[in-house]
């Protein structure tokens, strides 16, 4: 890992005629508010950006919302001398079809929070003391001198307030950098309202499906306990892929397992998997022996076939882990 400070960060980019930031496959609120907050920063700087992400997944509704979203738009190959900041990704392959364009950069920025990120750029500033990657985007900002507007705070606190789970699992310093962004101008009430509490009301009935048939196996996990959920690509019936990404959220709460698991089909017989763990289980050896990363008690993965058979395959691999400890 070629370890960069913020500082170091900034003084790249300072002198950059032109960047490109690129986020990950499946965007999330961290991902796209880092990628937004930070090409707000430079434009105030007049240093021409554009941002992106590798589909065939459509940018979630409530993330149009953000400021700078016009920012956003298919990437070609980057121009000469052009920087590229991958934000949120814990390795090169979470950019999709996006890494060729980071790859062929002139020089590479690595910004990313997740322990599992072995760093893949010229310059890595990855953190996994933090809570999410927009606090390290704002570090950068403060490093480059850019004021911290209403606007730009609005895209690094989507990224916060969701990475820590409306604050139930965050640090203590993410409470600072929460009342600086409230001070800059950050609606809270409306934002945690959007990224959080809003659902399509045929969520209602989706989520009673999965619950319904989700399943609980108090052996599993050398006996500490794992549920798991299934949502099939027909149960969206028409909305948008993200909503079954909070299904992670609800299931989780079962207190006699101390792992939990989500497998979102996308199209018939691919899986993105969640994973969330309480407190005795580190998910991070799991998710990469499956081909995926993330953190200690939050992680995930891809996988193809059968729900029997990923789940299968699941189940194998956190018995691995078990009788390994």
């Amino acid at each position: 890992m070629n370890r960069a400070s913020a500082g170091t960060v900034a003084s790249v980019l300072s002198g950059a005629d032109s960047v490109v930031i690129i986020s990950h496959v499946r965007p999330d609120p961290d991902t796209i508010g880092s990628a937004l907050g930070l090409g707000l920063g430079l434009v105030s700087l007049g240093i021409p950006v554009r941002c992106g992400f590798s589909g065939p997944e459509t940018l979630p509704r409530t993330l149009r919302e953000l400021p700078g979203a016009e920012l956003l738009a298919p990437l070609s190959a980057p121009s000469p001398g052009e920087i590229a900041v991958a934000v949120d990704a814990a390795s090169v392959g979470r950019l999709g079809d996006y890494e060729s364009v980071f790859t062929a950069a002139s020089r590479t920025i690595c910004i990313d929070h997740h322990v599992s990120n072995p760093g893949f750029g010229d310059f890595d500033l990855v953190d996994s003391e933090s809570d999410c990657t927009a606090v390290l985007i704002l570090d950068v900002l403060d490093e480059l001198g850019v004021e911290l507007t209403a606007d730009i705070a609005t895209c690094l606190y989507a990224g916060l307030v969701t990475d820590t789970g409306s604050f139930k699992w965050a640090r203590p310093a993410s409470f600072e950098v929460a009342a600086r962004l409230l001070h800059a101008g950050v609606n809270a009430a409306k934002w945690s309202r959007v990224l959080l509490d809003s659902h399509p009301y045929p969520w209602l009935r989706m989520l009673s499906d999965v619950l319904a048939s989700s399943h609980l196996d108090e052996t599993a996990c050398g006996g500490r306990g794992l549920v798991v959920a299934t949502v099939l690509a027909d149960q969206l019936g028409g909305m948008s892929w993200d909503e079954s990404e909070s299904v992670i959220d609800v299931v989780r709460t079962a207190r006699e397992a101390e792992v939990a698991a989500v497998f979102k089909e996308s199209t018939p017989g691919s899986w993105a998997v969640s994973l969330r763990s309480k407190t005795s289980v580190d998910l991070v050896p799991v998710a990469r022996a499956l081909g995926g990363g993330g953190h200690t008690r939050a992680a995930g993965y891809s996988d193809s076939g059968t729900a029997d058979e990923v789940v299968a395959r699941l189940r194998a691999e956190l018995e691995r882990s078990a009788n390994s400890e």
